[in-house]
């Protein structure tokens, strides 16, 4: 009789040495780049502070896009190398303006490196990273990405836009593990990679992860790897390798659709009216005015949805509707957004769910229609 508390996953076999190259290589060609990618045996928050640790020391002038609490993290650990950081930041809950970046990159007299996130999670939206990301190339500095909240769920062509580093993680979007992250690095960033004196056999030094495993063949990884996180890491990407890339960015970008489509019909507005700023993985809603958010917030989840509040400054202004990798389907959207409204309606607030439960049906199923009905595909 088996042992009610062994669990199949406590015995899952050791990952092997000779897989780790071929798993990378899958992450690049995700990433679309040639740069080395290395394998971070830890949650993005580890790859981030490592890119930070490598990057600053005094002397380097960097330019620190701050769209969330996330930057303000990264502003610290760069300071605390010494580096001369420039916070380009957004108004809380927004993305990054064309007219607010080019401001900040004009009062920069020397650049090194500019650091920002692609998507973010805390609120919903995208940065402009195309528009970015030339304007850094004009200046001759490093471009540095985290694209957690966004790799799978939006195009991300790293060689393309000339991204120096990019990180990554595949617990949203690939609904892989949280326990490995992974960073791409370009030829001309590892001179720049400079590992600082005190953290010369830390787990933050991408210099010894480099010269430990990329230099010696890509073999075993220093330290214990976590078995279950890359066999999990692996069965996450031949998931996405047999639904398509493609695919898995047009399904959630279709929820996001979908949901942004229901919030209005609801007769909501949208925290991100602009659709093109808007991120596929998440959609933020408002909490009006004389609505507690934590009440508007204990509704909806009792209704099953996957609902959370905003992170940092905005946390009680917003509340974010989640259709993050299996969640970017019919089902949730509809579950969110109807029980959004229905919990708007609880507390006061106008919603009219029908509307919104009819328009994300149509948006999945649509229903025959006249030629030229308006009504016979959804308009965001």
């Amino acid at each position: 009789m088996a042992d009610p508390c062994w669990f199949p996953l406590l015995s899952l076999p050791p990952y092997p040495a000779e897989r780790f190259a071929p798993l990378a290589d899958r992450l690049a060609a995700l990433l679309m780049t040639h740069n080395d990618l290395l394998l971070i045996q830890g949650e993005a928050m580890l790859a981030l502070e490592s890119v930070a640790v490598g990057l600053s020391r005094p002397g380097m002038h960097i330019l620190n896009v701050v769209t969330s609490p996330y930057g303000l993290y990264f502003s610290q650990w760069l300071r605390r190398g010494g580096a001369q950081v420039h916070d380009a930041k957004a108004s809380s809950g927004y993305p990054i303006t064309l007219d607010a970046f080019d401001q900040a990159l004009a009062a920069m007299p020397a650049l090194d490196a500019v650091v920002l996130a692609h998507g973010e999670a805390a609120s919903g939206i995208v940065n402009p990273l195309g528009e970015i990301a030339a304007r850094v190339r004009q200046r001759g500095a490093l471009l540095v990405v985290d694209a957690v909240a966004s790799v799978g769920g939006h195009t991300l062509d790293v060689d393309g836009l000339g991204i120096d580093v990019a990180v990554i993680d595949p617990q949203k979007a690939l609904g892989g593990p949280a326990g490995v992250s992974a960073i791409s690095v370009s030829a001309r960033a590892w001179p720049r990679l400079v590992t600082p004196a005190g953290y010369a056999q830390s787990c933050l030094s991408l210099a010894e992860l480099k010269r430990q495993w990329l230099d010696r063949g890509r073999g075993a990884l220093p330290g214990t790897p976590s078995a279950p996180d890359f066999w999990a890491l692996e069965s996450a990407l031949d998931r996405l390798e047999q639904e398509g890339h493609i695919h898995l960015i047009n399904r959630h970008l279709k929820a996001a659709q979908a949901t942004r489509a229901g919030l209005r019909a609801l007769g909501v507005v949208p925290w991100i009216s602009d659709d093109a700023c808007a991120s596929s993985l998440v959609t933020a809603a408002p909490v009006p005015e004389k609505v507690d958010a934590d009440a508007l917030l204990a509704d909806a989840l009792s209704l099953g949805a996957a609902l959370s509040p905003g992170v940092g400054p905005i946390a009680r202004q917003l509340v974010r509707l989640h259709h993050t990798g299996a969640q970017a389907a019919f089902p949730a959207v509809l579950a969110n957004v109807v029980a959004y409204g229905a919990a708007l309606a609880r507390n006061g607030h106008p919603a009219d769910v029908a509307a919104a439960a009819a328009v994300i049906t149509h948006h999945y199923l649509p229903l025959p229609g006249p030629p030229g009905d308006a009504h016979a595909e959804p308009t965001l």
